[in-house]
């Protein structure tokens, strides 16, 4: 189901600088890299060198796997549980009354990921800093170097919304329904089951339809494209009247599909958190190819 716009979910670098000195304004760099490993295809770590050259004054690093994540899990990446999230998002200050504000440098899906997180468990005062801290660095805006600064501890309040997220049972039972659209974040090539990381199998979950979340941007600023654009993006799709779920290969880049539709207004957006990595090596699920 659509309702209204929401634009306000994406601030510029202009917004922010002025928000700077706002105390209930809580900045966070979620930057990770992924970095080719010839035992496990690819691997991922926090980029916490590159934050202490320098981030926009007053932020915090994220360690997105490790902050955010289930650790326990045997999947990337996953939903932790909600006393193990409001543990962390304490500790960074988070509490209701904040706004909290994400960015990453590189690819833009480290900030929505943390964004739906957010959101997942209740926090409504949340956005994503358009073009991240390339665009702050390249208007020459003030930086920090060196550690975080101290910030006082907050109460995080959790409010779970499991209409956000999706299981493998709903997944295989969306096929072939008229009640879901099932959306794939990886890039055209992926989708196919050409190239890239397979996770198990090469392909796409049967039925699904491919919106890659790197279609969303200009691909040299890493801004979003204008909210008409963007709404160009969806419309071939039957999304207006349906329950969408967004995946990709541990559920990163499917948050930047659901943050777009949540700008646009879709409020009926989960995404299927195991995403490829669960679903590719179980090969009692079905896989399409080409």
């Amino acid at each position: 189901m659509r309702t209204q716009n929401h634009p306000d979910y994406l601030v510029s670098t202009q917004w922010l600088a002025s928000a700077l000195s706002d105390r209930d304004v809580l900045v966070f760099d979620c930057t990770t890299r992924i970095v080719p490993d010839e035992r496990t295809i690819y691997r991922t770590e926090p980029v916490i060198d590159r934050f202490l050259a320098g981030h926009i004054p007053g932020a915090q690093f994220v360690d997105v796997q490790k902050d955010f994540s289930d650790s326990t899990h045997r999947y990337k990446f996953m939903l932790p549980p909600a006393d193990q999230f409001a543990e962390r998002a304490s500790a960074f200050g988070i509490e209701p009354g904040k706004t909290v504000v994400l960015y990453s440098t590189m690819d833009p899906w480290w900030a929505t990921r943390v964004w739906w997180l957010l959101r997942v468990f209740g926090h409504e005062r949340v956005v994503v800093l358009d073009g991240g801290f390339d665009k702050w660095a390249a208007e020459q805006r003030p930086v920090e170097t060196g550690p975080a600064l101290p910030r006082e501890p907050g109460r995080f309040t959790v409010r779970f919304n499991p209409r956000m997220v999706a299981s493998r049972d709903e997944v295989l039972a969306a096929i072939g329904s008229d009640a879901v659209c099932t959306i794939s974040a990886r890039l055209p090539s992926q989708f196919a089951g050409i190239d890239g990381n397979t996770y198990g199998r090469p392909g796409r979950i049967p039925g699904s339809v491919n919106v890659p979340a790197a279609s969303l941007l200009d691909a040299e600023t890493k801004t979003y494209l204008p909210l008409d654009v963007l709404r160009e993006r969806f419309a071939h799709l039957p999304v207006a009247d349906r329950r969408v779920i967004a995946y990709c290969g541990h559920g990163i880049a499917a948050s930047a599909d659901a943050f777009v539709l949540a700008m646009l207004g879709y409020d009926n957006v989960a995404i299927y958190d195991a995403s490829l990595s669960e679903w590719a090596a179980d090969h009692s699920l079905p896989i399409e190819v080409g």
